[in-house]
């Protein structure tokens, strides 16, 4: 737990410890309100929110890797089960927190099996840019989760669009104190954190609510409560499901799995870039899984590594996981002892803090940075969060995966190719568009195609090279730098193409070949076809080959 602190001197571990632990205290302050909010999104008892960060976050904090991360009740993974058991229990009853349960430990038993394979580069097929359409995906159905409880209305069902389609006609029974509490609440959130940061902003309007709720008679006026948190020590125990519906989570646990791996990941990563260190993804997906499996064994659900309380953290001072051990003490104090005060919390109130969470996932400036940038990864951004907002989060991690790898194909399938010719000016070599009638040299075209040749994109190779053979053309010279693999489909269509241009009389080089091109050219008797006197490591070696020949 105190990794980070091994390597200082006494005086300053000394100094480093008291800051993490005032830290923790502050961490605790903006936290807690923040995980019963997490307990609302998932449809389970207040008090399992609690549960979140108490033996989970220590079981992260002493075998993962990241001296940051904060690993609790996190808003994407509780959309996740949530949208999903709802349709196999109701929220809030015994069978529903035994399938939560068992989320949580099929998604442990998930991580356990990908540290035990390595898995850590999962986290790689989600592009920053369809993360952030997933996370702004995420906040919007967290926000319109939560304006039920911010309006006083009941809505029956989990999907968004049903969900803004019922409130809308619950407009002319909203409950005015509740609206005005919820007003009141965004009000002071948004402008504490723009003009007084280091106040505990969070803390103050629960503990104003709870202060409300004991001295007036909000329920009179139709504001509900939280109502009776179990006090005391959760209790140990394996979640009880049938076994039809174990098979029915399984989806539902990877889904949680590879948002834990991806979120964690990406969050890990930019904390330790702010302080200039490493981390190791697969140590961190043990530490998930050991803080999953005991969020399964306290009655809780599952749990992941949250950019919005890592942010809160580096922002109180934490530098080790100290600060997030004093954080779990602090919890465990607020289970044995102050239990009985939340009871008094109207849900108006932590419904609205819960919203302004789902609000910040949705980062504006990042999304138009992209928009800037890459207009087309903005819109695989922005249907990344089409689909989680329209079909469900579940639907939405695999669109946002699907989305991420579809864009590397794409760029593999429709690679930049162009001919090299020389500058009239400089006498130096500059790329332009394959088009009919390019030369780079009398007789010599110099060909360069800017990705491995596959099944996909071989029709693209031979398409382009057929458009540069013109009258005068004598030897064309492949620039292979960006070429290392020719699969067994795309070797089909390139030994075609060579035979047809041997048979034209067109002498066919390749330059920079690399030694794992040159193994497949020969596997697939491509180098047979061209001869192993024009397959050269360099290209200047294969031009100054192709120059002979045109001068023969």
């Amino acid at each position: 737990m105190w990794r980070s602190l091994s390597g200082l001197r006494h005086k300053d571990s000394s100094k480093q410890v008291m800051q993490d632990a005032l830290a923790g205290l502050s961490l605790a302050s903006m936290t807690i309100p923040q995980v019963l909010g997490y307990a609302r999104i998932a449809g389970m008892p207040a008090v399992t929110g609690l549960y979140t960060v108490l033996l989970p976050l220590m079981a992260f904090s002493v075998f993962g890797s990241s001296r940051h991360l904060v690993v609790a009740a996190d808003s994407a993974t509780a959309a996740i089960f949530s949208s999903s058991l709802s349709e196999i229990a109701s929220p809030q009853t015994a069978y529903y927190t035994e399938l939560v349960g068992m989320v949580a430990l099929l998604s442990g038993a998930l991580l356990l099996v990908a540290r035990f394979f390595k898995l850590g580069f999962l986290s790689d097929f989600l592009s920053r840019t369809v993360l952030a359409g997933f996370m702004a995906g995420v906040g919007v159905q967290v926000a319109l989760a939560m304006l039920a409880d911010m309006l006083g209305v009941v809505v029956h069902t989990r999907n968004s669009l049903r969900q803004a389609y019922q409130l809308a006609l619950s407009l002319p029974h909203v409950v005015p104190l509740a609206v005005c509490l919820a007003i009141a609440t965004s009000s002071v959130l948004w402008l504490g954190e723009r003009w007084c940061k280091q106040v505990p902003w969070s803390l103050a309007v629960v503990v104003a609510g709870i202060t409300m709720g004991w001295l007036y008679p909000l329920q009179a006026y139709g504001v509900h409560l939280v109502g009776a948190i179990t006090a005391g020590l959760p209790s140990l125990h394996i979640p009880r499901v049938a076994w039809d519906d174990i098979l029915a989570l399984l989806p539902v646990a990877t889904s949680c799995v590879f948002v834990m791996i991806a979120q964690s990941a990406a969050t890990a990563r930019a904390a330790a870039d702010s302080f200039d260190e490493t981390v190791d993804e697969n140590k961190d997906i043990l530490g998930l899984s050991l803080a999953n499996v005991c969020a399964a064994l306290t009655g809780a659900f599952a749990v992941n590594g949250s950019p919005t309380q890592t942010a809160m953290a580096i922002k109180a001072g934490a530098r080790s996981q100290m600060a997030q051990g004093i954080f779990s003490l602090i919890t465990l104090c607020v289970l044995l002892f102050l239990t009985k005060p939340l009871q008094y919390l109207p849900h108006c109130i932590l419904a609205a803090i819960v919203f302004n969470v789902g609000v910040g996932m949705i980062r504006l400036r990042v999304l138009d940075a992209i928009r800037r940038e890459s207009p087309g990864e903005f819109w695989l951004a922005v249907m990344t969060g089409v689909t989680v907002v329209c079909l469900g989060v579940e639907q939405g991690i695999f669109a946002a995966i699907a989305l991420s790898l579809f864009r590397h194909v794409r760029h593999s399938y429709l690679p930049h190719t162009q001919v090299l010719k020389k500058d009239p000016v400089t006498g130096l070599f500059e790329a332009e568009p394959v088009k009919t009638g390019s030369f780079s040299e009398p007789g010599i075209v110099i060909y360069r195609f800017s990705a491995d040749i596959f099944y996909a994109n071989s029709t693209r190779f031979a398409d382009d090279i057929m458009l540069l053979v013109q009258p005068g053309l004598k030897s064309i010279v492949i620039d292979a730098s960006a070429i290392t693999d020719i699969d067994y489909s795309a070797a089909v269509v390139v030994r075609k193409l060579l035979q047809d241009l041997v048979q034209r009389n067109i002498c066919i080089i390749f330059g920079r070949v690399s030694v794992y091109l040159k193994s497949d050219m020969d596997r697939h008797f491509i180098s047979q076809i061209v001869g192993e006197s024009n397959i050269f490591p360099q290209l200047h070696t294969a031009l100054a080959e192709a120059r002979r020949h045109v001068q023969k």
